[in-house]
């Protein structure tokens, strides 16, 4: 089942995912999951795309942002916090060969 598209002056468009992107966006932040903030990202950013060329319905660009942005800052701070992670392990393996 198709959703119905939004009409423009260039003819018809793709509906937007807004909705679903913000969705995705706010359970990775609220589950601690890093999948659905890396989904909310690459969604958003292949929508925001989509609407900026006229080929997507521009009305849900607000909410696409916003699941857009939830999903990137997660999905870069859950990196930053596994990296972090990852050192302090190979650090505590180096003291022990060491000592």
């Amino acid at each position: 089942m198709t959703m119905p598209a939004a009409v423009s002056p260039a003819g018809l468009v793709i509906p937007h995912r807004g909705g679903l992107i913000l969705v995705l966006g706010i359970l990775g932040w609220c589950m601690g999951c890093p999948i659905f903030s890396v989904a909310a990202w690459m969604m958003g950013s292949s929508d925001l795309r989509e609407m900026l060329c006229g080929r997507m319905d521009p009305a849900g660009k607000g909410i696409t942002q916003a699941g857009y942005v939830l999903g990137m800052v997660y999905s870069l701070l859950w990196l930053v916090v596994l990296v972090i992670l990852m050192l302090v392990v190979m650090i505590g393996l180096a003291a022990n060969v060491v000592g």
